[in-house]
């Protein structure tokens, strides 16, 4: 049962590889017409070639062109030194129909592999966050690169040799059918066992290669984690655990590589030796036949073209081989590609927004863990310019329901209205430019802090950047760096401590203006200077605007409007501190009590 369910798998999977293909070759198109002249110099340099061992035949037999089976090109009537300037001719024409062939294909691939960068990217920057929740981002950016590379090379020559080799294969045997039937029967009984072989051998480098590519990916993966949370590492001493997990997936790649080498190493010793053994053993035989029936200029041509044949069919697997991992590389590519985006077909924008919030009878479950009913029936309403704060213990729901104001995911049930607009009918962009999140763990980018700012708004004026840092009490530190605004942050903003980080995050929430402001426990990580610092920047940012907090902290507030306290996916509690307080029986009298003892 399970092995015909196997079998259907991989036959299914190979349609779809070569679909895929076929898909990655459509981002060609616009460059058509400088791939067609490129094909143009590549079949005129291969036809070139095969003047070679024709003139070389000449140059050699040194005999008169009358008798034997030559074809009909008369190069009889040339001297040595005819043949020989006809040899230079025909090499410094292959080598410029060989320089504008590479340059050409240059061009279509890099234009090509531009494009679908700038493809994939956008992909990737719209895909919902559900995406990101299934795949570790380490082993997406192996990928791209990965695959990219490989691509970049096929395209580049591979192809290109491997149509070359075909030209030469067609030429020579066709030289040597005309020239000798009874050799070329020889020569041409071998072509098809190579196919055969050439066709298995690909087959098990195909599969083998795609499995070392995943492994590949896997690793680099791990690599990025360990690297991004190395503090983390050492604190718990985990270097040895993180060195061997490391090393499995290393040690994988290796041994896949090392199988597929196996493979194209066995095939191509076969190769050669069958190969170059049956050319000796066919130049013995034609050497045999000079006089009788072929002459001595056609004798040294049929073992020029027989070893062309030769070295071209030889080199077929691994052409071959190189392109069926191209065909899996485009297959990942195109199926990240295809990956449905966030959809932007909804009517509405918010104009002229206030700000008011609505939750009413709010179900959902992440669609990972659609058995787990993370909200159960949330209802409340936040006014324009009020407070609304989210307590609860972790895995109430807290963090959930400020993805959902987001709209990083679907309701399951109920609705949430935005000015009295629901939010599924509303474009994404136009309700996240009105607002801003300022989380607990920042993240910066890798520039300076004058970029991590202007983040908030990519048109503000200096001005505007240096009164955004003051509002968010980040000023004076910035000021005390001898680079100031261009002071580099470092990766994730590594150079800068949390407070600073959290200051810096906050002047790009003031930058960019929002009518609704999310606050994922953003003081719970400070120490107390560094806290007030924060609170007093996010009370100025607070000011005149619907404000969601997330908190531990209940200290922190104290002065919102509204308080709801969640446990399990419900909303157990609401209304003011005083109120809250005042029932000594509840959750948040519970909560506080804690805190204060």
């Amino acid at each position: 049962m399970f092995g015909k369910k196997d079998k259907e798998e991989k036959i299914k999977l190979s349609k779809n590889a070569y679909k895929k293909a076929r898909l990655f070759l459509s981002y060609m198109k616009p460059y058509r017409g400088t791939y067609t002249i490129g094909w143009v110099f590549l079949i005129l340099s291969s036809v070139t070639a095969m003047l070679f061992p024709l003139l070389m035949g000449k140059l050699l037999g040194n005999e008169n062109p009358t008798g034997g089976n030559m074809p009909s090109i008369d190069l009889g009537t040339l001297s040595i030194t005819g043949i020989f300037l006809s040899l230079i001719i025909v090499f410094a024409s292959q080598s410029v129909f060989s320089f504008f062939r590479i340059v050409l294909f240059s061009i279509v691939t890099e234009g090509t592999l531009r494009d679908i960068k700038l493809k994939a990217f956008d992909r990737f920057i719209h895909f919902p966050i559900e995406f990101y929740n299934k795949n570790k981002v380490g082993e997406l950016t192996s990928r791209i690169a990965t695959d990219i590379n490989l691509l970049q090379g096929v395209l580049n020559t591979t192809i290109a040799e491997f149509i070359r080799q075909f030209i030469t294969i067609g030429f020579g045997v066709t030289y040597i059918v005309y020239t000798s039937p009874s050799l070329a029967l020889w020569m041409l009984a071998i072509i098809p066992i190579v196919v055969l072989i050439a066709i298995i051998f690909g087959s098990k480098v195909k599969k083998l290669s795609k499995r070392a590519q995943d492994e590949s990916a896997k690793s680099n993966s791990i690599l990025e984690e360990v690297l991004t949370g190395i503090v983390n590492v050492k604190a718990f001493t985990n270097e040895a655990f993180e060195s061997s997990r490391y090393g499995l997936k290393v040690e994988n790649v290796k041994r896949l590589s090392i199988q597929s080498g196996l493979i194209r190493g066995a095939f191509v010793s076969f190769i050669m030796f069958f190969m170059f053994g049956a050319i000796v053993f066919i130049a013995w035989k034609a050497k045999a036949m000079v006089g009788i029936e072929i002459t001595e200029s056609e004798f040294y041509s049929f073992v020029f073209f027989t070893i062309f044949v030769g070295a071209s069919l030889g080199s077929l697997p691994n052409l071959y081989a190189d392109i069926q991992k191209a065909i899996g590389a485009s297959e990942h590519l195109m199926n990240l590609i295809e990956e449905d985006v966030e959809p932007t077909n909804q009517l509405n924008s918010l104009t002229d927004f206030k700000g008011d919030v609505t939750f009413n009878d709010v179900h959902f479950s992440y669609p990972s863990r659609k058995e787990i009913e993370v909200l159960k029936g949330i209802s409340f309403e936040c006014k324009s310019g009020e407070t609304t704060a989210l307590v609860g213990s972790s895995g109430a729901g807290k963090s959930t329901i400020s993805a959902l104001l987001l709209k990083f995911y679907d309701v399951d049930s109920g609705k949430i209205n935005f000015d009295g607009i629901d939010i599924a009918t509303v474009k994404n962009e136009s309700l996240r430019s009105q607002i801003a999140v300022v989380p607990q763990e920042v993240i910066l980018f890798g520039g300076t802090i004058k970029e991590n700012i202007a983040y908030g708004n990519l048109d503000a004026t200096d001005e505007e950047i240096m009164e955004a840092a003051k509002k968010a009490n980040a000023f004076d530190f910035i000021e005390k760096f001898p680079d100031k605004m261009e002071t580099l942050v470092g990766d994730r903003g590594i150079q800068l401590s949390g407070g600073q980080k959290q200051r810096v995050a906050i002047a790009r929430a003031v930058l960019k203006n929002p009518k609704i402001l999310i606050l994922d426990e953003a003081t719970s990580a400070l120490d107390t200077e560094s806290e007030k610092l924060v609170q007093d920047a996010l009370d100025k940012l607070m000011e005149n605007r619907t404000s969601f907090v997330i908190a531990h902290r209940l200290s922190t507030i104290k002065k919102a409007n509204n308080i709801l306290v969640l446990e399990k996916g419900k909303i157990v509690q609401s209304g003011n501190h005083n109120d809250l307080i005042a029932d000594n029986t509840g959750v948040y009298f519970k909560l506080n009590n804690m805190q204060l003892n």
